[in-house]
């Protein structure tokens, strides 16, 4: 009996080196694998939501973002988008797509032109995090792996948002982050909040390179997220600040 199990895994191991071997073939290799993951919650309203979309379309119909994209040693990206708010509520808008070219850059920009917009109630930094873990290895095995989330408010939904950042950097993913930081007062009795930029400062970026970008305001989102895809998507990243600011 114990002779005719050796022999029954001696069988079967080739198959299962041939089926690893196989799906690893099926992953086309780009430089960066790059997951964007933006806040939808009630803190956003309708035109702060149209102008993240609007920021995202505009820096893939950049040049010099469409330049940083194509310098890599493989010269192409993968890139995908979601929005997310509650933790239960991640809607996966813009499926994987290889970008290497103008028009491949443009076909992502129409995509997020055409992307639904849906307001939700929570901020689950946490949930956008776990769910973003989850998207890398379809289609694409980039030599770095990204996660840059944009979002205006502070975990407050699902689990500890540290645990989550623990999780993905075990995985060797990059959390980025794109701190809003909207100049409406707070709500009466909701009392002092720790600053939303030093928040995702210390719980929300890791990761080898990681970095804040901070934007003074949604008006100050395109420039924001254009200059934050342009550093990630570098061949080379070059050494920056922790942490930079847009204005205006």
């Amino acid at each position: 009996m114990h002779r005719r199990r050796l022999l029954t895994a001696a069988l079967a191991a080739p198959v299962f080196i041939r089926s690893l071997g196989a799906r690893a073939q099926e992953l086309e290799p780009v430089d960066v694998e790059l997951v964007l993951a933006v806040d939808v919650s009630r803190s956003v309203d309708a035109e702060e939501q149209e102008m993240q979309f609007n920021g995202y379309a505009a820096a893939f119909r950049d040049p010099r973002l469409i330049e940083a994209m194509m310098r890599g040693p493989i010269g192409s990206i993968a890139c995908t988008f979601f929005t997310w708010s509650d933790w239960n509520i991640q809607e996966h808008l813009v499926p994987w797509m290889k970008l290497d070219s103008p028009a491949a850059a443009e076909r992502f920009a129409q995509a997020l032109d055409a992307a639904p917009r849906r307001t939700h109630l929570y901020t689950s930094i946490s949930g956008a995090m776990d769910f973003a873990s989850g998207l890398f290895g379809q289609g694409f095995e980039g030599t770095r792996r990204v996660v840059d989330i944009s979002g205006d408010g502070i975990n407050n939904s699902g689990r500890d948002v540290n645990l989550a950042r623990e999780d993905a950097l075990n995985k060797g993913i990059v959390l980025n982050g794109l701190a809003v930081l909207d100049r409406t007062p707070p709500p009466p009795g909701l009392g002092a909040m720790q600053p939303l930029d030093e928040y995702y400062r210390e719980r929300v970026i890791g990761g080898p390179g990681a970095f804040l970008m901070v934007a003074e305001g949604f008006e100050s989102f395109e420039q924001a997220v254009r200059r934050k895809i342009i550093r990630e998507v570098a061949a080379i990243p070059a050494p920056g600040p922790l942490v930079e600011r847009a204005i205006g």
